[in-house]
């Protein structure tokens, strides 16, 4: 009698986490190096100070356990928290707004759960949050388009960075979405120009907003990068997105003076960022292929819903941080088929497992 050995029906992970963070990082250079380039030193200078203080912190949580800080910075998890902490604030706010984002992200984002691969709510979007509700005027003082070499120099900068130095009132103004809001408030009808003309600046990026709104196309294709690499799946992204043009398209058609166009949605705001690289977090979102369409659908509703009547004019970070609460909801009752669940075609009981 004949016998054949075959292996198990085992998984290897073909990527290790410092690789798969070296990858995200790369995916999201081209949008920030964009970024820096629009609004000058001083985004430089807080994307520094948000990237070193998300190490710092790292370290000094990982010291405070007893575990060596060396491995795990190195796994590049702290460097990506610092780059989204950043792409998610007003390109000149202060040192200090980034070192607050930088400790609620690593500490009480991450740290507190247990670290990388714990936490419930996404570090960045936390901190974003936190920061928003907290300190309204700074997260909300957008500068306009100043660009590198045309904008305030090295030492200048270093000043409106570090030492509190005011931005006048003539290089400030909202956000598309924050002159919609406003209108909102005011029962004013928008301008049936205000769907195209802002949708193409947002898409290029030559508008008011952080880091993360600066170029829906480079997010994209930063996105797609990824989806080709395998690094992240279609679900989430494609669900979110679909979601969001699919509600404003209704609306926009029903109410064409109080409602902005998909095209206007999709390229405004932090929208594809969140889509691709925040949404897509392997921790904080389902597990399951269904799962994570379930979680875009919702993430996308919320931030319509957000938007449109909320009081906030952006609402990417808040549907985040509601839908990674559901998110354990989603895995407990959305599994993945169990191999070797059936019995002469009947499903095994599997609850007490």
């Amino acid at each position: 009698m004949k016998t054949s050995v075959i292996s198990g029906p085992h998984v290897a992970a073909p990527r290790r986490v410092d690789q798969i963070m070296r990858q995200v990082i790369i995916a999201l250079a081209p949008a920030v190096g964009f970024g820096v380039f629009l609004f000058g030193w001083p985004a430089l200078y807080l994307l520094t100070v948000t990237v070193l203080s998300a190490m710092l912190f790292e370290a000094a949580c990982l010291k405070l356990k007893g575990v060596a800080a060396a491995p795990s910075l190195r796994d590049g998890s702290a460097v990506l928290t610092g780059v989204l902490v950043a792409m998610t604030l007003p390109p000149w706010a202060p040192w200090w707004i980034g070192v607050s984002g930088s400790a609620i992200a690593i500490i009480l984002g991450k740290q507190v759960y247990g670290g990388l691969g714990q936490n419930l709510f996404n570090p960045a979007m936390l901190a974003r949050v936190a920061l928003l509700i907290s300190f309204p005027i700074e997260m909300t003082t957008w500068v306009n388009v100043t660009p590198l070499f045309t904008g305030p120099g090295l030492a200048e900068s270093f000043a409106l960075t570090f030492s509190g130095l005011p931005i006048p009132d003539a290089m400030t103004g909202a956000t598309t979405l924050g002159m919609v809001k406003t209108g909102f408030s005011q029962n004013q009808i928008l301008p049936q120009a205000l769907g195209d003309y802002s949708g193409i600046l947002a898409m290029i990026g030559w508008e008011r907003g952080s880091l993360g709104e600066t170029s829906g196309i480079l997010l994209a294709v930063g996105g797609i990068a990824l989806l080709r690499k395998g690094i992240i799946q279609w679900h989430a992204p494609v669900s979110l997105l679909a979601t969001v043009a699919l509600l404003s398209s209704i609306f926009h058609l029903w109410d064409s003076g109080h409602y902005l166009s998909p095209w206007v949605h999709l390229n405004s705001g932090a929208l594809i960022l969140v889509a691709f690289f925040i949404a897509t977090d392997y921790v904080t979102s389902p597990n399951t292929p269904l799962g994570q369409l379930i979680f875009g659908t919702g993430c996308g509703l919320l931030i319509f819903v957000i938007r449109s009547w909320g009081g906030y004019p952006e609402g990417t970070g808040f549907a985040i941080l509601l839908m990674n609460a559901v998110t354990p909801l989603i895995d407990h009752y959305i599994r993945p088929r169990i191999y070797g669940r059936y019995r002469n075609g009947k499903p095994l009981d599997i609850s007490s497992s």
